[in-house]
C-alpha cells in the first residue's frame, strides 16, 4: 500500500481519512457503503480536512478494538483488511474494504431497513428501497431489466413496432423476442421482462411513466432562464434521435458571416453528443421512480443526465479507462444488435478522443445524489486534431464551393472508398457537413464546417 500516493488524493468514492475511532457509527458507515458500492481505503490517524498525519497510539490495541467493531457492528460479516503502516515517527492505521459479492451490507444497529448506505463522491449516502432492491440483485448476478412482468402477456410487446425499428438492418422474428430477452419463460409461459416492456411496450407509460427524456435550453450558463422545452416519449430508439435533434437545433451550430462567405460553426462533436445520450438511456436506472433522464443545453456546456449511480464495483477512473459493467442487458443487448453501441465499454473513451479531436476539454463525468452525469464543454482549448490527410481533405474544401466524394478523392490522391471514410469521420468529428438527398446520393456535397 503506497501510503504516499493516497495522502496526495483528496477524498473520495474509495478514499476516506479518519483523525481516530472517536465517531464509531461514521466510521461503519463509511466501511458499510464502500462494501456495497466499489470497495475503498480507509486511514486511521489522517485529519480529513488537512491530510496531517497524526498517527496513532498503540496500534496493535488499536488494530484489534477496530476489528471487534467491524465485527459486531455490521452484518453479513465484512472482513476488510488490516493494516498498520509505518509513518516517520507514528502509525497509521489502513483499512482495505474489497467490493463484497454478498451485498447488502449495513450498520447492525441501525437495522436492515435503515442501516444500508452507498458511496457517493465522499460521502455515505442511506440506500432507499430501490437501492437495496438492486444491491440484492446485483448480489445474486441478476438486471433488473431482465426480470419478468408475469401480470402480463407476451402480446404487450408491441411486434410491430419492434419489427419497424429493426426493418433497416434485418427482419425481426417472433422467435429473437426470446433471444433477446425481451420475452422471458416464466411458470412455463411467455412473458414480457421490464427491458422488453420500456423498449417495446404497448403501454410502456403506464407501467413505466418515468422512462422519458426532459430536454431543455437555457439561456446562459444556469437554470434560471429556459428558452425552449421538450418531453421526448417516444420508445426510447426514436428517443435517442429525438433528444439528439433537440441538440442540433440549439447547441451544435451557430453561424459567422465572413467577408465572402456564411461559415458554419460547430460547437460540439456529433460522435460525443450521441454517445452521451445512448449512455443516458443504455445506463439508466429504471427503477427509480420520478426521475426522467434529462439532457440541458447550456450556452457553454451540455449535460446529460441519468437516473443511477454507476454500477456497483465501478469508479469514474474505470470507465475513463473502458471498463464497463451494463446495467441493462436488455435494453444494452438491443441497442447493439441495431448497431447504436459499437462494442460495450467504448461509449466514454469515443466522447473523450471526440472531444479531444476538435480541441475541446474532456467530458466531465460525476455521481450527483442518485444521478449520473456527462458534461460535454463548448469551449476549445486546443486546436482540433488532424493527420495530413484529414488536413488535406479540409484544405480542399475551404474556398465554400462544395465537393462530389469523387472530386475530394482525386485531389487528395486518395481511392473514393478511403476517402468516403474519412469523410465520415469528418462529419462524426463536426468538421465537415454533407448536403444531399441521402447517405446513397451519387450527387451529395460536403462542405467544410468550421
Amino acid at each position: 500500500m503506497n501510503i504516499i500516493d493516497l495522502l496526495k488524493r483528496d477524498e473520495g468514492k474509495t478514499l476516506e481519512f479518519k483523525r481516530d475511532l472517536s465517531a464509531r457509527q461514521g466510521l461503519l458507515r463509511t466501511l458499510v457503503a464502500f462494501a456495497n458500492t466499489a470497495g475503498g481505503t480507509l486511514l486511521v490517524g489522517v485529519e480529513d480536512r488537512t491530510r496531517h498525519v497524526r498517527g496513532v497510539n498503540a496500534p496493535l490495541d488499536l488494530e484489534e478494538r477496530l476489528a471487534n467493531l467491524i465485527s459486531d457492528g455490521i452484518s453479513p460479516r465484512l472482513v476488510p483488511e488490516l493494516e498498520i503502516v509505518p509513518w516517520r515517527r507514528t502509525h497509521i492505521l489502513a483499512v482495505q474494504v474489497h467490493p463484497s459479492s454478498v451485498r447488502p451490507h449495513y450498520v447492525t444497529k441501525e437495522g436492515l431497513d435503515g442501516g444500508v448506505y452507498v458511496r457517493v463522491g465522499s460521502t455515505n449516502r442511506k440506500a432507499d428501497q430501490e437501492l437495496v432492491d438492486e444491491l440484492r440483485r446485483y448480489g445474486r448476478g441478476e438486471v433488473y431489466d431482465e426480470q419478468p412482468m408475469p401480470e402480463l402477456g407476451s402480446e404487450a410487446i408491441d411486434f410491430r413496432v419492434a419489427s419497424e425499428c429493426f426493418a433497416p438492418s434485418r427482419e425481426l422474428r417472433r422467435t429473437d423476442l426470446e433471444t433477446l430477452r425481451l420475452v422471458t419463460r416464466y411458470q412455463g409461459r411467455k412473458v414480457p421482462t421490464v427491458g422488453g416492456i420500456i423498449l417495446f411496450g404497448k403501454e410502456r407509460e403506464r407501467h413505466y411513466p418515468d422512462a422519458w427524456i426532459q430536454a431543455g435550453r437555457f439561456r446562459g450558463t444556469d437554470k434560471s432562464r429556459i428558452t425552449d422545452r421538450l418531453e421526448i416519449r417516444s420508445i426510447p430508439l426514436r428517443a435517442v434521435e429525438e433528444a439528439i435533434g433537440f441538440v442540433q437545433k440549439h447547441a451544435l451550430h451557430g453561424a459567422e458571416i465572413g467577408a465572402v462567405r456564411r461559415i458554419e460553426r460547430w460547437n460540439l462533436p456529433p460522435v460525443a453528443v450521441r454517445e452521451a445520450v445512448i449512455n443516458a438511456v443504455v445506463h439508466a436506472d429504471y427503477a427509480q421512480r420520478g426521475a426522467p433522464i434529462r439532457v440541458s443545453v447550456f450556452d457553454d456546456r451540455l449535460e446529460v443526465e441519468n437516473p443511477g449511480l454507476l454500477p456497483f464495483g465501478l469508479t469514474i477512473d474505470d470507465i475513463e479507462r473502458g471498463i464497463s459493467k451494463l446495467r441493462n442487458r436488455v435494453i444494452g443487448r438491443t441497442f447493439h444488435t441495431l448497431g447504436f453501441m459499437e462494442q460495450w465499454g467504448s461509449g466514454i473513451q469515443r466522447m473523450r478522443a471526440a472531444c479531444h479531436d476538435l480541441g475541446l476539454a474532456p467530458p466531465r463525468l460525476e455521481e450527483i445524489g442518485t444521478r449520473f452525469r456527462v458534461t460535454l464543454f463548448t469551449e476549445r482549448v486546443g486546436a482540433p486534431s488532424l493527420d495530413p490527410t484529414d488536413q488535406a481533405i479540409l484544405d480542399v474544401l475551404d474556398d465554400g464551393e462544395g465537393r462530389l466524394t469523387s472530386e475530394i478523392a482525386r485531389e487528395i490522391e486518395r481511392t473514393s472508398r478511403t476517402t468516403r471514410t474519412r469523410l465520415a469521420r469528418l462529419i462524426e468529428r463536426g468538421l465537415v457537413r454533407e448536403i444531399g438527398s441521402g447517405p446513397q446520393d451519387p450527387k451529395r456535397k460536403y462542405y467544410r464546417a468550421e
